[in-house]
């Protein structure tokens, strides 16, 4: 009887007590379906071409207009003067949207098939439920842009006909783990807004939304905005000088979207002569001779890599607890 009454409490314990191991199927069977799915296929497609397409220019601007640059292979993602073939443009644009496409429906979806109460009736708790789907839409992006990545440069190397130096190495894997946080903010936002509306139409549509806004709207707005909170002053607007209370406000309005902060840290990583960081297209088409060190570049970059970071961080922090507020019936 209590041999019985021993096995009964050790299985229960087994239940109740070992959340990772509901982490890591959730992972698991997220990432294959993302892996596997049309849509995710369909946009990997489309970065591939758009991708290829302008890497393809650029490579083919590189050897007919560069004599000796010591950062050869980094014109391939930003060439200098060539704004809108960029291959940073492309992925500040198609990374949203394949963010958003992975989240939008993670967990409203669930609600839509009348499989949540089936999946949190088995040993398998709420939080490991959202971050293995979140650490799934996560590591889903990080093989797409790691696959892109290694495909860039391959194709330089082939291309170009020569090696990338250590620095440049350096530069594009901050560059890369940059660009994994910036897809991270976004899935974060759309699962956030998967868990607050239950139409995935309705979340699909709002995460768009707010990424154009931001991405189109909230830069000119953020100029204005800093004007009405600081006025230009008349002695530096004679001189065609902005005000530096002013520039100070509407930078630090701009940078609440996060395309502004990974426009800037790309800036620092990949052109080496930018001594400070305004907006992506301004630095690359201004440059100057004395190139930054790798660790200077990354020191001026840290400030937006952890307010990416934090943002990401903060979006599922505010799902989680929306989430675990929510009621789940049969």
């Amino acid at each position: 009887m209590a041999g019985t009454r021993a096995i009964i409490m050790e299985r229960k314990m087994q239940r109740e007590g070992s959340p990772w191991r509901g982490l890591s199927v959730v992972f698991f069977r997220e990432l294959f379906d993302h892996l596997t799915s049309v849509r995710m296929l369909v946009l990997q497609f489309l970065v591939l071409l758009f991708g290829a397409a302008v890497v393809y220019f650029a490579a083919e601007q590189i050897r007919n207009t560069t004599a000796e640059d010591p950062f050869l292979f980094m014109r391939l993602f930003a060439p200098p003067g060539q704004t809108l073939l960029s291959f940073v443009l492309v992925l500040s644009i198609l990374v949203p949207i394949i963010a958003i496409g992975l989240g939008f429906d993670s967990v409203n979806g669930e609600y839509n098939r009348r499989t949540m109460s089936r999946i949190l009736s088995q040993p398998i708790y709420r939080d490991a439920l959202l971050f293995g789907k979140f650490l799934a839409g996560l590591a889903t992006l990080t093989i797409a842009l790691v696959t892109l990545w290694l495909l860039v440069i391959g194709f330089g190397l082939l291309r170009l006909g020569i090696p990338p130096s250590g620095e440049e190495i350096g530069r594009l894997l901050v560059f890369l783990v940059v660009t994994i946080a910036y897809a991270g903010v976004w899935l974060a936002l759309a699962m956030l807004f998967s868990i607050f509306f239950r139409s995935t139409a309705t979340a699909a549509l709002v995460s768009l939304g707010l990424w154009l806004f931001l991405a189109l709207l909230w830069p000119a707005l953020a100029q204005l905005f800093g004007e009405m909170i600081s006025p230009q002053d008349i002695r530096f607007a004679a001189l065609g000088l902005p005000t530096p209370d002013t520039l100070a406000w509407q930078q630090g309005l701009s940078r609440i979207s996060p395309g502004t902060l990974y426009g800037e840290a790309v800036v620092a990583m990949l052109n080496p002569d930018a001594q400070s960081m305004t907006t992506l297209l301004a630095q690359f088409q201004g440059r100057i001779q004395t190139p930054l060190p790798l660790d200077q570049s990354i020191i001026q970059a840290w400030p937006q890599m952890v307010s990416l970071i934090a943002g990401m961080i903060v979006l599922f922090v505010i799902g989680y607890v929306a989430f675990q507020r929510q009621e789940v019936r049969a």
